[in-house]
């Protein structure tokens, strides 16, 4: 177990402290707490599942990233199968400030990775921002949503975001996290592990508005692939690129950006925007690793 962890786990409550100690000591623990522990959880603290999420938001907030802001954002989201997600606020030294992956997107993105179908709740240590208000917004069951911060306590989405903008004003029946299969295809010569990761990501991302089904894949020293879909909004501006998704991944993996090696890129051909030029960016903001881009067909 990393330091962060250890030391956040010291300021979550005393009563859940053990037992989290048990689940974040298992190797390959991602910030994910599975249903049947947070059911444990929940025995142990006495409390309802809104007040475990607060609880665990120390956790989470031990995620954050925010080298340019020094200010560290936490969030717990639950998705449909009682699995809680974590995710932390992460900013990139010597890029636009339009490349920052905020909390609540890097928690509902979690939850995404794993293929949760629909996020009920959510638990944040600060109040949303317009930018994450309107980024929930796209989610299958947003007027649900249930939102728990220390300021404001417990309300939904729309009271949040009165006169919403949102997949309604641009006929999208559908909403992100509904499980898609966009089809696209490469060439067999290009079906190595992290092309085909990258792929697969592309296959289920979420681009109603462009068509630009876009997925993006890391490979790391030793091997290891963390991947991750394009997630689009209604208002363009708040859309998670798949670089960023996948940086997330390997970042709650608890690995460091310097371990990559390589990464790819695979976006549909048929479409007015690309992801190319974003994603090149990024990546070398962080390193000299190289960037395989490929255009697939559908």
């Amino acid at each position: 177990m990393n330091s962060q962890l250890s030391e956040a786990i010291q300021l979550c409550a005393t009563e859940i402290q053990p037992m989290l100690t048990e689940i974040v000591e298992v190797a390959d623990f991602c910030g994910v707490i599975h249903a049947a522990d947070a059911q444990l959880l929940l025995d142990v603290l006495g409390a309802d599942g809104d007040q475990l999420m607060a609880a665990l938001l120390p956790l989470a907030q031990s995620y954050a990233a925010p080298p340019i802001s020094r200010f560290y954002v936490g969030a717990v989201c639950r998705g449909a199968s009682g699995n809680l997600y974590l995710g932390g606020n992460m900013e990139f030294p010597g890029q636009s400030l339009g490349a920052t992956i905020h909390a609540e997107q890097a928690a509902i993105t979690h939850a995404w990775l794993h293929k949760e179908e629909r996020v009920d709740a959510i638990a944040i240590n600060g109040t949303p921002c317009g930018h994450c208000r309107q980024f929930m917004n796209e989610l299958v069951g947003a007027a649900q949503l249930q939102i728990m911060t220390p300021r404001l306590g417990k309300c939904t989405l729309p009271e949040l975001l009165p006169g919403a903008f949102g997949p309604d004003n641009l006929q999208n029946a559908t909403g992100w996290l509904h499980p898609v299969d966009h089809g696209l295809q490469l060439p067999a010569a290009a079906a190595e592990p992290l092309v085909a990761a990258a792929l697969a990501q592309a296959n289920r991302s979420y681009a109603p508005y462009s068509a630009n089904y876009a997925g993006a894949a890391v490979q790391t020293i030793d091997g290891a692939i963390f991947a991750a879909p394009y997630a689009e909004n209604a208002a363009f501006n708040p859309s998670l690129s798949p670089l960023q998704g996948a940086l997330l991944h390997l970042h709650l993996a608890g690995r460091s950006f310097a371990d990559i090696q390589q990464a790819a890129l695979v976006e549909s051909t048929q479409s007015l925007c690309s992801q190319k030029e974003a994603t090149r960016a990024l990546l070398a903001s962080l390193g000299t690793a190289p960037l395989h881009y490929y255009g697939a067909a559908l």
